[in-house]
């Protein structure tokens, strides 16, 4: 291996904004591998209704944290910056570059900052907040999250219980919101950091959304998420795309009301995306629509002082 600092390349932006299919291009021009940064795509079962990479797009490039874990496991942001950091290490070994590609902000964080450890929480908080959901619902959690800590309400994937009960819970331990843990010192890599982000018009984006979701349904997310049921409380299921089917296999909704709550609780999402991506100052945004896309990548890469490093 040369002795040049290797370079991490992020691909970072909301949902349907081409991730994929940036990484792949930059994979290929530098003959390296993909790692996965999006929460759900770790998940063996779950596939429609977390829009993997294709076979033809797993064929195009190696690609690593992709159908790794079972929804059974316990897979925690900390837990991916163990593993990716390890991975990222015998990769390097081979690659001068890698690249992280994904849209969760909370993930891609930890890999190139490092993440806070947070308070452990009693358990008897998270029991009875979980009572609580399962009274009232999630909106009475999600107004409290809003109260406690207005920063990771803006932020969070609101729809997730999980997210929600986890921040209230960091909250009623250490009485300080669970933004305020992610404001430490960030941890020195061993690698380079180049951070790109796709972007585009919101109309645009959420066209693309829109017709995801509908491409999912014709692919059968239905069928997916039914044969997920005997799993539903698992909390890698509490996510968009499930909840809504789940709702309709319990006659809360019609199907057609479900597919079209998917629509909106994705196009939020994304907005939530957007909100945390456009805070990280080191970002550099390109124009995902480009048709000279992978050019204007190794334009703003070429020219970044990380990438330039010895």
């Amino acid at each position: 291996m040369s002795t040049t600092t290797p370079t991490l390349i992020v691909i970072a932006g909301p949902t349907a904004s081409g991730k994929t299919a940036a990484a792949i291009q930059l994979a290929q021009h530098f003959n390296t591998a993909v790692v996965s940064a999006d929460s759900r795509q770790f998940f063996r079962e779950m596939s429609i209704g977390t829009a993997k990479p294709t076979d033809e797009e797993l064929a195009a490039a190696p690609h690593y944290l992709i159908n790794s874990h079972s929804i059974t496991e316990s897979f925690s942001v900390g837990d991916f910056e163990r593993e990716c950091l390890v991975l990222l290490e015998e990769l390097f070994q081979k690659h001068q570059v890698v690249i992280l590609a994904g849209g969760s902000g909370l993930y891609i964080k930890a890999i190139c900052e490092g993440f806070d450890e947070l308070p452990t929480a009693d358990p008897a908080i998270r029991e009875r907040l979980n009572a609580e959901l399962a009274e009232n619902g999630l909106p009475a959690l999600q107004e409290r999250l809003k109260l406690v800590d207005p920063v990771y309400y803006n932020e969070v994937d609101i729809n997730n219980p999980q997210r929600v009960i986890r921040a209230i819970e960091v909250y009623e331990s250490s009485g300080q919101p669970f933004s305020s843990y992610r404001t430490a010192k960030t941890n020195k890599r061993t690698f380079n950091i180049v951070k790109l982000g796709l972007n585009m018009p919101r109309e645009t984006l959420y066209n693309r959304i829109n017709q995801r979701v509908d491409m999912m349904v014709a692919d059968g997310l239905v069928e997916e998420v039914k044969a997920l049921l005997p799993h539903r409380q698992l909390n890698a299921l509490n996510t968009v795309g499930y909840s809504e089917i789940f709702g309709y296999f319990d006659g809360n909704t019609d199907l057609p009301t479900a597919i079209a709550l998917i629509k909106q609780n994705t196009r939020r999402f994304a907005k939530r995306q957007m909100t945390w991506f456009r805070k990280d100052e080191g970002i550099v945004w390109v124009d995902a629509l480009s048709d000279d896309l992978l050019d204007e990548m190794l334009k703003v890469i070429g020219e970044h002082p990380e990438f330039q490093k010895k």
